[in-house]
């Protein structure tokens, strides 16, 4: 675990550095506020549209040649994106780079199935909660330098965030060892790698079924927060790199409190089940809130307060994940990233122009908040079907015992 734990730290200090100043980047070569908003999306999208196809694949891949040399490729692919992107001098090379990037990375996946192979089905919820806490603790480190790296220049943190990249690579290589062992490998097959397919199969899994609509709608209200926050808070607050930086660094603080360590103890307390419920509400009133904000140290006290939406992601996952077996894990967990990567399409789509047809109002007009809305009422939607869905897996489960009684 331990192994893993330094990777994916590594990968998400690599990827916090340039989420300050990419929106920052991109208005350097765009015109106007409403420009930024609409190119901003078009790059987010095009990686997201990238790695949506790709997840199932290298998450297949994964499960038939192991999945160190798949977390190889994404370092790699990585690397080469971030010094690319330093580089770009269009907009369009900064399109083609992302969505080269996008295609050759699913390292979120691959560790997720890498925890999974090494871990009890009964501490898996907790140990996602540990790999959540390094995504905190990277988006501790990474925004941070990142902000300040990019008041300096808006390119030094893709090569800061490159040269890190390379440096997993070189730790993948070297330190990190093979979690798949031979005999629980599966053959690779292109059939189960069609990412509609993957889905399909996702839902047809037992225990699952209609939380894919709540996986989706979750997974879409987060991608969308990923989307809009810096360029929101810069026309709402007129915030720089250095100030998205320290946000950044807040929500990496808060995720890191509630995943590395307060998650074991509200799981003693609570079932997966009652805690996803619990964080959709503090969720959908903490989205609701942000976009009701008037000043920007509100965007920190919401943060603090909603910290039952940072377990959301480690109970999902763990529900998922002890719903399929041990040989299918990486397709698993490539299916529920694939899912995400399909959020991380539509969000642009639907965040960038939302934000860009309010762009132009006064920081002061409620109507900027719009977004969050958006995000909050996928959380309450969310909320309705998780509900119903455990609601009947209560049901299913005390029939059994009453025919046996009988």
């Amino acid at each position: 675990m331990p192994f893993i734990l330094v990777t994916v730290l590594i990968d998400m200090v690599s990827i916090g550095l340039i989420l300050p100043v990419l929106p920052a980047l991109v208005g350097s070569l765009a015109t106007g506020q409403a420009g930024q908003a609409y190119w901003y999306g078009l790059i987010a999208f095009a990686f997201a549209f990238a790695n949506f196809f790709s997840s199932p694949v290298l998450g297949a891949l994964s499960d038939c040649y192991g999945r160190r040399p798949v977390l190889l490729l994404g370092f790699g692919g990585m690397a080469l994106s971030f010094l690319a992107t330093a580089l770009a001098t269009s907009l369009w090379m900064l399109v083609l780079v992302r969505f080269l990037g996008g295609g050759l990375q699913a390292n979120v996946a691959v560790a997720q199935a890498y925890v999974a192979d090494i871990t009890a089905p009964a501490d898996r919820a907790r140990r996602f909660g540990l790999l959540g806490a390094m995504f905190g603790l990277g988006f501790i480190l990474g925004p941070v330098a990142g902000g300040l790296l990019g008041a300096i220049d808006l390119h030094l943190p893709f090569y800061a965030a490159g040269a890190l990249a390379l440096l997993n690579l070189l730790y993948g290589y070297f330190v990190l060892p093979e979690s798949l062992p031979a005999d629980r490998r599966r053959p690779f097959a292109w059939r189960d790698t069609h990412p509609v397919t993957a889905l399909k199969r996702l839902a047809a899994l037992q225990g699952i079924g209609s939380l894919v609509v709540v996986l989706a709608c979750s997974a879409l209200a987060q991608m969308t927060l990923h989307t809009i926050w810096v360029l929101y808070t810069s026309f709402k607050f007129g915030w720089g790199p250095s100030e998205n930086g320290w946000s950044l660094f807040a929500v990496g603080v808060v995720s890191a409190v509630v995943q590395g360590g307060l998650l074991r103890h509200l799981l003693r307390l609570m079932t997966p089940q009652s805690l996803v419920l619990a964080g959709l509400v503090s969720s959908a009133s903490g989205y609701l809130l942000w976009g009701l904000a008037t000043e920007g140290w509100m965007m920190y006290a919401v943060m603090a307060v909603n910290m039952l939406g940072f377990a959301i992601s480690a109970a999902l996952q763990g529900i998922v994940s002890n719903a399929a077996d041990t040989q299918t894990q990486g397709r698993t967990l490539g299916a529920l990233s694939s899912l995400n990567s399909l959020m991380a399409v539509t969000a642009p789509l639907i965040g960038a122009p939302l934000l860009a047809l309010v762009s132009d109002l006064p920081r002061s007009d409620w109507r900027l908040g719009v977004p969050f809305f958006f995000c909050a009422a996928l959380q309450i939607i969310s909320l309705v079907f998780a509900a119903r869905h455990f609601a009947r897996e209560r049901r299913s489960a005390r029939l059994p015992a009453r025919d046996a009684a009988a």
